[in-house]
């Protein structure tokens, strides 16, 4: 039987009580800027999901600020799974804000290098803001495509290394480190948008966006990707 635990501790390191109870609540209270400016381009991926698929797997769910754009069709059921068991309270109530009913949601510890789905058991994987801490971002992608049906969906929206030679990147470069400690992982240098391009989707639409209130998360990339 596979140890739950050894994978959460391998893949995400454990963290105090008070370090994870603090992470939710920075979360839950501290993005309401971010998630008013980054709405318009959630609103217009989530759209292609609204009333089309019955099952999504939101991986990182964290706090729960995508489920009112797709989780409010009584038809749906969705899995969230987050590596920190303090997300479970806030994503519970934010399913339940978004007219998600109980027994269609259901929470998991657990991280993206090692989703507890079956092979091929869901129509659309949602993560935004994930594969910046993710141990693992290629071993990631590659349990999404195995857990999508053909022809599902992976909408994301991630924050990415600003263009070399920029103010922004050598502040990125130097900040990365203490990013990683005080952000429960978060890298501000990484590339994903490459990752995702070349993890192997039959097809990826990818956009760029720069967010006034991101300050150091930027530049933004957001898309589908086919299996």
């Amino acid at each position: 039987m596979v140890n739950n635990a050894a994978i959460l501790d391998k893949y995400h390191a454990p963290r105090p009580q008070w370090y994870e109870e603090l992470q939710a609540v920075v979360l839950d209270k501290d993005m309401e800027a971010y998630e008013a400016e980054i709405a318009g381009y959630k609103s217009q991926l989530f759209s292609k999901l609204k009333g089309k698929v019955k099952e999504v797997l939101e991986i990182g769910i964290g706090t729960g600020p995508n489920l009112k754009y797709y989780a409010n069709d009584n038809n749906v059921h969705v899995v969230g799974i987050d590596p920190k068991r303090t997300m479970e309270r806030y994503s519970r109530a934010a399913a339940a804000a978004a007219g998600l009913p109980s027994p269609n949601f259901k929470f998991l510890q657990a991280v993206g290098e090692a989703i507890p789905l079956r092979d091929a058991s869901v129509e659309a994987v949602v993560g935004t803001l994930v594969l910046c801490s993710v141990s693992d971002v290629d071993l990631t992608l590659k349990e999404v495509k195995r857990v999508l049906k053909p022809g599902g969906s992976y909408i994301f929206v991630e924050h990415v290394a600003a263009k070399d030679g920029t103010i922004l990147k050598f502040l990125q470069s130097i900040l990365d480190p203490l990013q990683q400690a005080v952000a429960d992982g978060c890298h501000l240098t990484r590339n994903t948008g490459k990752n995702i391009s070349e993890a192997g989707f039959s097809s990826v639409e990818l956009g760029t966006a720069f967010l006034a209130n991101a300050t150091l998360i930027n530049s933004h990339i957001y898309g589908i990707a086919t299996k």
